[in-house]
């Protein structure tokens, strides 16, 4: 059950937009500098998430069967949302405050 689109997948669309649809449109030539910095930071960071070792979901997978199969262990609840909150914090921070409300 990982998350799509992955940190990797989005860094590789942020590089693609940036070099095929921003970069080629810039005649500043300082705003094109900055943008091919932040693309080269952008290809670090891609290069880095490629080094990670691949996240294991099988504990999730394995409670979404049981959850499904009507096998609802008591502190499920608070499982699902600590992962839903953990997820939220990094993919949506201001939705995660309204969530805890």
């Amino acid at each position: 059950m990982s998350e799509r689109p992955t940190a990797q997948e989005l860094t590789e669309a942020i590089l693609e937009f940036l070099g095929g649809e921003i970069l080629p449109t810039i005649t500043d030539q300082r705003l094109r500098f900055r943008c091919l910095v932040a693309m080269n930071a952008l290809g670090i960071v891609y290069r880095e998430l490629e080094r990670l070792p691949a996240e294991d979901d099988a504990a999730q997978r394995e409670l979404a069967a049981r959850i499904r199969g009507g096998d609802v262990a008591p502190g499920t609840l608070a499982r699902v949302k600590a992962d839903v909150g953990r997820r939220l914090a990094i993919a949506s921070p201001r939705y995660l405050e309204q969530y805890r409300a």
